[in-house]
């Protein structure tokens, strides 16, 4: 099973400033509050190519994560561990370039691929109008629930009556009712999620265009201070 969901968005911000933000969203919870179920973010790598000048980094983001009810229903605990709340670790790589303005990324979860792979491509990039105070973004997400197709091929060769008065609750709710659920319910937190993702871009935009990026890493460097402090 492969489903794909693509939403289209601009900001009314220039590129520079948006590929920044897009490196800065996750940096302080006091900064963007639709950031605060992220954990840590590590750089693996970061280096700009010297044939292109494109900048490339890899980061590896921690996430508080919690698996919807519906879908723990379908899962069993062996999968699971019987919890629903689960840190997942999200892998990121991005490509910059400045000169051509623009910038690919792509996130993929580390967890649970077994059951749901959800990788998340985005294109930002100078408006063919070259309206150069605002930047495009198409995010594409792609579904693939390992799962299903699993369930399908094991269901496809057994007989489907027996199975389900034999095979309990997987059996009675088939390969196709397992895939529609993941499947809807993973569409629809990923538009809540996209969402949220604006949202908090946005406010990281405002937080550079009003006091500049000192001022952004100088909250972030206080926001830190201050959680060290409590902590």
């Amino acid at each position: 099973m492969v489903l794909t969901h693509t939403t289209n968005h601009t900001y009314a911000h220039p590129f520079p400033a948006v590929s920044l933000a897009f490196f800065l969203r996750y940096c302080s919870p006091q900064l963007n509050p639709f950031a605060s179920h992220v954990l840590s973010t590590d750089t693996i790598d970061s280096h700009i190519d010297p044939a292109t000048g494109r900048l490339h980094t890899t980061r590896i983001h921690l996430k508080k994560s919690r698996m919807p009810p519906a879908v723990m229903k379908l899962l069993p605990t062996t999968l699971t561990g019987g919890t629903a709340s689960q840190a997942s670790y999200i892998l990121e790589t991005s490509v910059v370039d400045m000169r051509e303005g623009w910038m690919s990324t792509e996130s993929r979860n580390l967890n649970f691929v077994g059951v749901l792979s959800v990788v998340e491509r985005q294109m930002y990039s100078i408006p063919k109008t070259r309206t150069l105070d605002n930047t495009e973004v198409e995010t594409k997400v792609v579904f693939r629930s390992r799962l299903g197709e699993k369930l399908r091929d094991k269901l496809s060769h057994q007989n489907l009556s027996t199975t389900a008065q034999e095979g309990g609750f997987f059996a009675r709710l088939g390969a196709r009712g397992i895939q529609r659920s993941i499947e809807t319910l993973a569409s629809t937190k990923t538009q809540d999620q996209l969402g949220k993702s604006r949202e908090g871009m946005k406010m990281i935009l405002e937080r550079l265009r009003q006091t500049g990026i000192i001022g952004v890493l100088e909250l972030r460097r206080a926001a830190r201070e201050r959680s060290m402090a409590a902590a």
